[in-house]
C-alpha cells in the first residue's frame, strides 16, 4: 500500500471478526482490502456484512477470481472495486486511487451493466437489506446450525434467533429457512469459496 499511498498506515487482520473489531476501533479508516474467502466469511457474506456495518468505508475486493459475474455481483453488493490478483502493480495503484477519489473501479474488460436476470437482481437487493446480525444468522443457517447453536455462537437467546430468522424469511420473500439458504447460495451470498484483509487508515 505504501507504494501507492506514501505515509499511509496499514493494519492487517486474519479473519472477519478481527477485521470488524479493527474497523470498530479505527473509525477513520479510509479503505478496506477484502479477500472474499478470508476466514469467517463465505461467498459474499463478509462483503455484505461489512457494507451494512460500516457503510462509509469503501471496500475493495481482492480475489483470484476473474469471472465477470463474480465481479459484477461484488459491485452489486457494495464493493467500490474488484481487483484481480493477477493485476499488475500499476493497475492496483490506479484502482485504489480511483476508489479513494470516490469512484467505482473494475477491470476495463468487464461490463458492470451486463446484468443478471431480474429475479437474481431482486434477490441481490433483498440480501443487501439484511442487518449485519441477520446476515450472520443466515450464514450460520447455511452451515446447518440449529437455533440453539446459533444462539450460543452469538450469545443471544433462542427467541432472538427465531426473530432474526423470521425477519430473514420476510426480507427474502421465502417461506422456510431451507428456501432462504437456497436463495443465498444461489447468488453466492453465503457459499464457501480465500485470506487476508487489511484496513488502511
Amino acid at each position: 500500500m505504501e507504494a501507492f499511498l506514501p505515509g499511509c498506515t496499514v493494519l492487517e487482520s486474519s479473519d472477519l471478526d478481527e477485521l470488524v473489531a479493527l474497523l470498530t476501533t479505527e473509525r477513520d479508516a479510509d479503505l478496506v482490502l477484502l479477500d472474499l474467502t478470508m476466514p469467517g466469511a463465505q461467498g459474499f457474506s463478509g462483503l455484505v456484512y461489512l457494507r451494512a456495518q460500516f457503510p462509509d468505508v469503501p471496500i475493495v475486493v481482492v480475489s483470484a477470481s476473474e469471472e465477470p459475474v463474480i465481479i459484477r455481483r461484488a459491485v452489486e453488493f457494495g464493493a467500490s472495486a474488484f481487483i484481480p490478483k493477477s493485476l499488475d502493480t500499476a493497475g492496483i495503484g490506479n484502482a485504489i486511487r480511483t476508489v479513494l477519489s470516490g469512484d467505482i473501479w473494475a477491470p476495463p474488460d468487464v461490463d458492470l451493466d451486463a446484468g443478471d436476470d431480474r429475479e437474481v437482481v431482486d434477490l441481490v437487493r433483498r440480501i443487501g437489506k439484511l442487518t449485519p446480525q441477520q446476515m450472520r444468522v443466515l450464514t450460520m443457517l447455511s452451515e446447518g446450525l440449529l437455533n440453539k447453536q446459533i444462539a450460543y455462537e452469538l450469545s443471544v437467546s433462542e427467541a432472538t434467533v427465531k426473530a432474526h430468522v423470521s425477519a430473514i424469511l420476510q426480507k427474502l420473500g421465502v417461506d422456510s429457512r431451507t428456501q432462504a439458504v437456497i436463495a443465498a447460495s444461489r447468488i453466492g451470498a453465503t457459499g464457501r469459496p480465500p485470506t487476508t484483509a487489511a484496513a488502511a487508515a
